[in-house]
């Protein structure tokens, strides 16, 4: 048989090779190759017979990299139709389907060893070692006294290790080697919850849920308004889909939104945390790793992440649930693009599976499949609690501005007075604004230029930070000119704003407050969101 071989790299290379015989080789098998007169690593595309007799010989594969095929049929499926239906290259759709932490072959699980005390460990044998080898005799006494009479070798210390040869020589103590998860949730305190009691509306919807997962047939899209239990709704239905043997797989548009997701579906199915599973781009490569290869051995039966996460290996997949499917943060920006919810949709066809897509405002593509059949419409017209819906003010900052002498209006007075009367009652606020940077463009007063990026287009955004003006699309970046770069006029500025010329605003008109900056420029650092999203919590902020 002949392996369709895509060697890894941006070249985009793909190559056949024979199957040598004592191998058993499957379409999402990672391989190494021969190229040229070094060798590579690949991913098999797909299994063909031997074409007839040519003039030119085959060369035959070296071996597998992995026992298994680590990306499914249906992956592998779906990655043929995101670089056909995107146009995207396949190379740049398995490295998001294979984290370059599964891909490098550098990596692995993260192991300890384990020392524990056999029964040859009795009484007469603690003796005898005290006098005539004390340092064994204090390693069995910790070992004799500790839970299951086992110690990591690391916690008996370095200078131990010729003793614990001796006593593993004398059949006293057995040294294995474990695995050690990485857990990116290690230190969250999960307070367990139980499920509440659903409204008619709510029964409603998990019933057509549950229906779907004995016989998936179209997408339902669950419309709630903002507080009508959609969550509890969700944990419902994965827990039937538990019961029935499935795993799920649970995709929210923000990463600052998984965490708080995460401790719902921990709390709730607080009896199997560990198989609860996280999947986003502030992992560490050790925690990426170990998440995933948790996923593909099905040890983990929920998976919660954002868009790269439908892409997650579970094994018989029973139900997807798309959190605020409307968002926009679901489309992918850099190569591979594509947009989540579609893929997730198309998933739970080529699975087959259950797939619920929620918001309170659908996106039009949803909507208008809800309207022509193709998806089943579930309403939450209701809020769970029965409590009003907030208050809403709408403020004209057209107003505003000219209050503000024709400046940018940044904070309303309303908004400004709002948030000194929750500072001084000791309470806590939240600004949303969906534009990171300092300022939105850098324009010309003169010939009304605006500084734009020459591969996207778009207006350049202003970073203080770095000084430097960046594309938000292609990660483009250039130096902030000091004057007009077509007509030369010095009067060039910075029009509108973002999220750090907020920062700067708030730092001066409320001195007192503690305040936190939550974008992608501020959450570079490992564990920062987490870190202020504890802060927050704790009300430290």
């Amino acid at each position: 048989m002949i392996a369709r071989v895509l060697i890894d790299g941006p070249s985009e290379l793909v190559f056949d090779y024979a199957i040598p015989s004592e191998l058993t080789v499957l379409p999402g098998c990672r391989v190494r190759v021969p190229i040229r007169q070094k060798t590579a690593a690949g991913t098999v595309l797909s299994i063909t017979p031997p074409a007839p007799e040519s003039d030119f010989a085959i060369r035959f594969l070296l071996s597998l990299i992995d026992p298994e095929p680590l990306i499914t049929p249906v992956l592998l499926r779906i990655t043929h139709w995101i670089a056909g239906y995107y146009g995207s290259s396949i190379e740049s759709v398995i490295r998001s389907i294979l984290p370059e932490a599964v891909r490098t072959e550098d990596n692995s699980a993260k192991t300890r060893r384990l020392a524990t005390a056999t029964e040859n460990s009795d009484p007469q044998a603690l003796a005898k070692l005290e006098k005539r080898a004390p340092r064994q005799h204090a390693i069995l006494t910790l070992l004799l006294h500790a839970v299951n009479r086992t110690l990591p070798v690391a916690d008996l210390g370095e200078a131990n290790s010729a003793a614990l040869k001796a006593l593993e020589k004398n059949r006293f103590i057995t040294l294995t080697t474990e695995e050690v998860r990485r857990d990116p949730e290690a230190d969250e305190r999960i307070i367990p919850s139980t499920p509440l009691n659903l409204n008619a509306q709510q029964q409603l919807a998990v019933d057509a849920i549950f229906s779907q997962l004995q016989a998936p047939s179209a997408p339902l899209l669950l419309l709630g308004v903002t507080g009508s239990g959609k969550t509890e709704v969700y944990l419902q239905a994965a827990q039937q889909a538990l019961n029935l043997g499935k795993t799920v797989l649970v995709l929210v548009p923000e990463i600052a939104l998984t965490p708080q997701t995460v401790r719902r579906f921990k709390a709730r199915f607080s009896h199997i945390t560990d198989q609860v599973a996280v999947l986003h781009s502030h992992l560490s490569q050790g925690e990426r790793f170990d998440e995933w290869h948790r996923i593909r051995k099905g040890t983990a039966r929920i998976v919660i992440g954002a868009r790269s996460a439908v892409f997650a290996p579970l094994p018989d997949l029973g139900l997807i649930l798309v959190d605020e499917e409307h968002e926009s943060s679901y489309k992918q920006e850099n190569p591979p693009r594509y947009q989540a919810r579609d893929i997730a949709v198309l998933r739970a066809a080529f699975e087959p599976c259950t797939i619920v897509l929620g918001s309170a405002t659908p996106s039009l593509e949803s909507w208008q499949n809800t309207l022509a059949g193709k998806y089943q419409l579930l309403r939450l017209d209701q809020r769970a609690d029965s409590h009003s819906m907030p208050l809403v003010r709408v403020v004209d900052m057209r107003l505003e501005a000219q209050k503000q002498k024709g400046q940018d209006a940044i904070l309303s007075d309303k908004l400004r007075t709002a948030l000194e009367q929750r500072l001084e009652k000791g309470e806590q606020s939240i600004l949303f604004l969906n534009r990171r940077g300092f300022a939105r463009s850098l324009q010309c007063h003169s010939c009304g230029h605006v500084c734009a990026c020459p591969h996207c287009a778009v207006a350049l955004t202003y970073h203080r930070t770095d000084e430097r003006l960046v594309c938000h699309v292609c990660g483009h970046q250039a130096i902030v000119p000091r004057a007009c770069p077509e007509c030369k006029n010095p009067g060039i500025a910075l029009q509108g704003y973002g999220t750090q010329k907020v920062e700067e605003v708030l730092s001066k008109i409320l001195p007192a407050a503690k305040f936190a900056r939550i974008d992608a420029d501020a959450m570079r650092r490992k564990n920062a969101l987490r870190d202020i999203l504890k802060a927050f919590k704790s009300q430290k902020l």
